[in-house]
């Protein structure tokens, strides 16, 4: 064995050996306020997401809007969509009748069945937001066909 592969052996051990100290040391007596967030803080890691405990986390998006805007907004071609955080994303797409393309952008909030719980934006081709009046013609018609597809349910 040559010297610098002695040497290069006992940096790799010396290392090794520092790191499996690290949790040999205990820490000194902690009040339990600060046992609980040490414990909250180990458990923040990326793989948290795959073991979620918590089964009454409920996903606060209403589906009757959440179909609606499917709908409604059915001439255009979906890019993506996020249940979880109730956005929908399509790209352009004529509406029948029409001669303009718009996108469209959907954001449910809310899990009521109410205006607030819904918000659009619509885009045309050219870059711009199209106008107030025809955005809240897009919202009202998502919202009344929402009502619709609860009246249908027959949950009131």
């Amino acid at each position: 064995m040559t010297v610098q592969n002695r040497i290069k052996l006992g940096v790799s051990a010396a290392a090794l050996i520092a790191v499996s100290a690290c949790g040999l040391v205990q820490p000194a007596a902690l009040s339990p306020e600060a046992q609980a967030q040490t414990t909250e803080e180990r458990r923040e890691t990326i793989w948290d997401i795959f073991n979620n405990q918590d089964q009454d986390v409920n996903v606060s998006v209403n589906r009757y809007i959440w179909n609606a805007s499917l709908e409604v907004l059915n001439f255009m071609p979906v890019e993506s969509i996020d249940p979880f955080t109730g956005v929908i994303v399509k790209g352009y797409g004529t509406p029948p009748g029409g001669n303009r393309a718009y996108r469209a952008t959907v954001y449910v909030k809310d899990p009521a069945l109410a205006a607030r719980s819904l918000i659009v934006t619509l885009q045309g081709r050219d870059g711009k937001p199209v106008s107030a009046s025809t955005q809240r013609a897009i919202e009202d018609a998502i919202l009344s066909r929402a009502r619709q597809l609860r009246i249908e349910d027959g949950r009131l």
